[in-house]
């Protein structure tokens, strides 16, 4: 069985998100979507709320799993047993700081391994970002994430 982790913070998880899950399905046998703390980061959702919004979303795939973990991946890697960790790669600025985190990573455990898969052309211009901001301005965000999400979103802005 080949299993992969598609580890992230997923605040909120958007259709390029969906995207990747959905594609790497048909390429692994397991799919674990990690939501991870990071402290650098002020979330919207708390990490429970991401990962239940994420497991709803991706209710049709029977072969994803959704968990959280907390700490450094390469911790994370060996208890779940995983053959690789998948990232995905918008643009140039993605690849040179998703590299040197591959790097780091396969430094600390040799059995490491990352996949990197493009984006679908529309949606490479998303991020988690971008839709927080369009929805903290009150603008069209829906199209940008799981309708499951947008619902979400909506009663956490209160809108």
């Amino acid at each position: 069985m080949k299993r992969v982790l598609y580890p992230g913070s997923f605040d909120p998880f958007t259709i390029g998100h969906y995207d990747l899950v959905e594609r790497a399905c048909k390429l692994f046998d397991e799919v674990i979507v990690g939501v991870a703390v990071n402290p650098g980061k002020n979330p919207l959702f708390t990490l429970q709320e991401r990962a239940d919004l994420i497991a709803k979303s991706c209710e049709a795939f029977s072969n994803v799993k959704v968990i959280s973990f907390e700490g450094l991946l390469v911790d994370t890697v060996p208890k779940l047993q995983v053959d690789a960790v998948l990232r995905g790669l918008r643009a140039f600025s993605d690849f040179e700081y998703e590299l040197q985190m591959a790097l780091t990573n396969r430094s600390m455990l040799a059995s490491c391994e990352t996949i990197f898969m493009m984006p679908n052309a529309n949606t490479s211009f998303i991020s988690s970002h971008m839709v927080k901001e369009i929805a903290f301005l009150k603008g069209k965000f829906e199209p940008y994430v799981p309708a499951v999400v947008a619902d979400a979103i909506h009663q956490k802005l209160g809108f």
